[in-house]
């Protein structure tokens, strides 16, 4: 086998072992090595085995991400949202926006998705805002009659937004993987994010107005809220929750402080809302910074693994291989767009998102300038298409997060139901800032072009 051909091994080989269900950070390390052993042996292998240089590879790829500025902004946003988490502000923050919402058709379900939009944003974990809006959100639509399809789903679709709209851990570390400017894709990424959020809200208040019966008007007894008890709850539970997120994303992108720094103001604001509303103990404090270090060693593991794994295989001749092949289809950017992003949708079913990042992505950024396409313009593409990886079956890891939480008599499939107009509602999405590009690059141009 030629070097090139070990290469494609090497990643069919990686592919089956995931899929057997081994941690993929360290079989990415260990894959790495080995077949890096391989291809970096000196002729006096045999006499020293140690002395390859894999190892000193796998020390530079680790020095690399652990003193890497970009992704010192991921411990950070993380810490603010798992504080936001802890705060006990979801259940507010859900009543006040359905309270507000309340003369528009369906507008439990409207309160649920804004609330999962914010929310989501705010901790960026998809896992945890789809737990608790599975106990918050889903019971009270239930006790309404809501159809039970269009409860499970704005709640699974509302909950994977955070991964979208800034400010976005998965566009720190695709910004990272790229060599992007983070404050571009954060520009580029708020009004898809939006559109998204805004397509998902429209669905649903045109379904309640051509089926009632879907999403029931609320009695009055809730509906009737003096004006100024509605301005107070929205004061006091919507507001500090917006004011952090946008004072952060207000910060990064108008270059007040770089995506670090204004992680950092978000970490203490998460730290002040938690003692604003009485929710900063020890035993909280303490289980945030456990999650945040928790889940940060696992995205270092990723990148170590990743970054040796894609060197390894760069240096074998594989990404030159896969790039001659996708040359030689003769494809134009549409079609290379669309065999690339339908590559992404079906490895959001086994893989997720950080995964996909990391690993799979990098192997088409080299194409794109031979088809002339913006990288900031892809990963925002890509960032859209992952939405899916939460909601399709049948590896709809959102739909599995709420049937863990949700009351025995919903059913798996009517979850995964629920969630397919909003994955046909992402497609749509993807098909509207293709046709009309400006979507994602007009603001990072209009802000960040000299003039």
């Amino acid at each position: 086998m030629t070097d090139p051909q070990i290469g494609i091994l090497m990643l069919g080989l990686f592919i089956f072992i995931v899929m057997l269900g081994f941690p993929i950070a360290f079989t990415l390390i260990a894959m790495g090595v080995m077949f890096g052993y391989y291809a970096y042996a000196g002729p006096n292998q045999l006499e020293n085995i140690f002395d390859n240089r894999v190892f000193s590879l796998l020390v530079q790829k680790t020095f690399e991400v652990t003193s890497s500025d970009v992704l010192t902004a991921i411990p950070l946003f993380l810490f603010m949202g798992y504080m936001v988490e802890r705060s006990n502000i979801l259940d507010r923050l859900f009543h006040s926006v359905q309270v507000a919402a309340r003369n528009l058709p369906g507008s439990m379900a409207v309160a649920a998705l804004i609330t999962c939009a914010l929310f989501a944003t705010a901790t960026g974990i998809v896992g945890a805002v789809v737990t608790l809006m599975g106990l918050l959100a889903l019971p009270a639509m239930v006790k309404a009659n809501y159809d039970q399809k269009i409860a499970t789903g704005v709640i699974c679709a509302g909950g994977t937004l955070g991964i979208l709209i800034p400010p976005s851990i998965m566009l720190i570390v695709y910004g990272a993987t790229s060599a992007v400017s983070v404050v571009k894709l954060y520009a580029a990424a708020l009004i898809p994010g939006f559109l998204l959020a805004g397509l998902y809200v429209v669905y649903v208040i045109l379904l309640a107005m051509v089926n009632p019966k879907l999403a029931p008007k609320l009695p009055k007894s809730m509906t009737e809220v003096p004006f100024g008890r509605v301005v107070w709850m929205l004061l006091t539970a919507f507001f500090p929750l917006a004011f952090l997120i946008l004072s952060v994303l207000g910060a990064i992108l108008f270059g007040l402080a770089t995506p670090t720094e204004a992680a950092a103001i978000g970490s203490m604001g998460g730290l002040l809302l938690a003692a604003a509303y009485r929710s900063l103990t020890w035993g909280r404090l303490k289980e945030a910074v456990y999650l945040t270090a928790r889940t940060s060693a696992m995205v270092c593991f990723l990148f170590v693994g990743s970054w040796t794994f894609s060197s390894v295989f760069s240096y074998l001749g594989g990404e030159a291989l896969i790039k001659e092949f996708v040359l030689g289809l003769d494809l134009n950017p549409v079609t290379f767009l669309i065999l690339s992003q339908a590559i992404i949708f079906l490895l959001g079913w086994p893989l997720e998102w950080s995964e996909i990042i990391i690993i799979f992505v990098p192997i088409f950024l080299p194409l794109l300038p031979h088809f002339n396409i913006d990288p900031i313009f892809f990963g925002i593409l890509v960032a859209l298409n992952l939405q899916t990886s939460f909601l399709t079956p049948p590896m709809a890891m959102s739909a599995y997060y709420l049937k863990g939480v949700a009351p025995p008599h919903v059913r798996l499939t009517q979850i995964f139901a629920g969630s397919l107009p909003f994955v046909f509602l992402v497609f749509l999405c993807m098909l509207v800032v293709y046709i009309y590009p400006p979507i994602v690059l007009g603001l990072p141009d209009y802000l960040y072009t000299p003039r």
